[in-house]
């Protein structure tokens, strides 16, 4: 009950700092950030480790991250996902993979002259690649962002999701040959795509039959709440009970569970559904924004090196020069070729999940390990607030949410 009502006092005063900072025509995300960080383990600690490793905290934010997957999974409109085609698939393809490469490149120089194994570098890669969407998504649901960049940004999180997931797992199990240490088979990578897609269209179905039936907004609510809990209950389950060492992507299953009812119900019916949804949607927001921040150790802004300044830059140049190079071949909006790159910097929850599974693989070399724990952490604190700011004003350089 303690560790519940700490946990709650921090949402509050997240929530609080968040209406505070965006007086200052700042996104209300950057609150949210750095009261998690402020209150977390290694800063007051009201949101203390205990509070992290805690199970029903865990089984919490589980939920949570399942429920605000249905953010994105009611943009992949059939319909509308065909008038993308090929440009979506390719610019998420140039700015993934592009971050990936150039990444992986500078670090294997720098390894190198370093005297460090290369295929270090190539973990650097397999963790930058990845784009955290919770930021993004938050900044798009606070100012009510709408045009091309928002668009294209919103399919291309779960397309980013899926080719992060098969370039690091694969990454790493190729590590794993150069080191001792536990991997995931490659046979497992498209487990770990499909299957939580599987169970959000068992799920999602049956909810779109509910949905179109369903009156009211109560009605909606239980109906949604019903399928969201179910959903990640049987991905839990399978990750207890089934599969050993892996984790599955419960976002991914919010997000296959709301695009399937979302390709049953009319558009006016799907725009009552979102309506309903909202407030829960901006309470799971701010719980997995606090969640993102509480890990990150501020002290790290001090300790930062070379290797951290070095990875911000050359993932921040991958992604923008990477997303601007795929979109231009497409001959997509001129708004998308500028702006859309800038929006994809936030990392770190991604970036510390998998810095962990690679540390993980690296254990019997801890000189390895600590160099990898280091960088990531303190770039995951420093690139954190600097890419909830220019996300936001990429938006607003592509005239899809207003200044103020």
């Amino acid at each position: 009950m303690i560790q519940l009502l700490q946990w709650l006092a921090v949402l509050a005063l997240a929530a609080l700092a968040g209406r505070l900072i965006s007086k200052l025509r700042l996104p209300s995300i950057l609150g949210w950030l750095v009261v998690g960080m402020l209150l977390g383990p290694h800063a007051a600690g009201l949101m203390s480790q205990a509070v992290l490793d805690a199970g029903w905290y865990k089984t919490v934010i589980m939920w949570m991250q399942c429920a605000f997957g249905l953010m994105l999974g009611t943009e992949l409109v059939w319909s509308k996902l065909k008038c993308y085609g090929k440009g979506l698939i390719v610019t998420t393809l140039t700015q993934s993979l592009g971050t990936f490469f150039f990444v992986s490149l500078v670090f294997g120089a720098v390894f190198f002259f370093a005297g460090l194994p290369v295929y270090l570098a190539f973990v650097f890669g397999g963790i930058a690649l990845a784009t955290a969407p919770a930021p993004a998504l938050s900044i798009v649901n606070e100012f009510h962002a709408k045009g091309p960049v928002t668009d294209t940004l919103l399919p291309m999180a779960v397309l980013d999701d899926v080719v992060a997931i098969i370039v690091f797992f694969t990454v790493n199990s190729i590590i794993s040959s150069f080191v001792s240490g536990g991997a995931v088979p490659l046979y497992m990578i498209p487990v770990m795509i499909l299957l939580p897609v599987a169970i959000g269209l068992i799920t999602g179905l049956p909810a779109g039959w509910l949905l179109n039936r369903a009156r009211g907004r109560g009605h909606t609510l239980a109906v949604l709440l019903a399928g969201i809990t179910l959903t990640a209950g049987m991905g839990w389950l399978i990750n207890v009970k089934v599969l050993s060492g892996v984790t599955l992507n419960y976002m991914l299953m919010g997000v296959s569970f709301s695009a399937a009812f979302t390709n049953m119900v009319g558009e006016e019916r799907l725009r009552e559904i979102t309506e309903d949804f909202h407030p829960i949607l901006a309470v799971s927001l701010l719980a997995a924004i606090v969640d993102l921040g509480a890990p990150l150790n501020y002290h790290l802004i001090l300790g930062a090196g070379l290797y951290t300044f070095l990875y911000i830059a050359a993932r921040g140049a991958g992604k923008y020069f990477g997303a601007r190079l795929g979109a231009r071949a497409m001959r997509m909006p001129d708004t998308v070729q500028k702006y859309l790159g800038l929006t994809l910097l936030p990392h770190s929850g991604v970036s510390l999940v998998f810095t962990g599974i690679a540390c993980s693989t690296l254990a019997a070399r801890p000189e390895l390990v600590g160099v990898v724990q280091g960088t990531i952490a303190a770039a995951a604190v420093i690139n954190e607030i600097i890419a909830v700011i220019v996300a936001k004003k990429g938006f607003q350089l592509a005239g899809e949410i207003e200044s103020r």
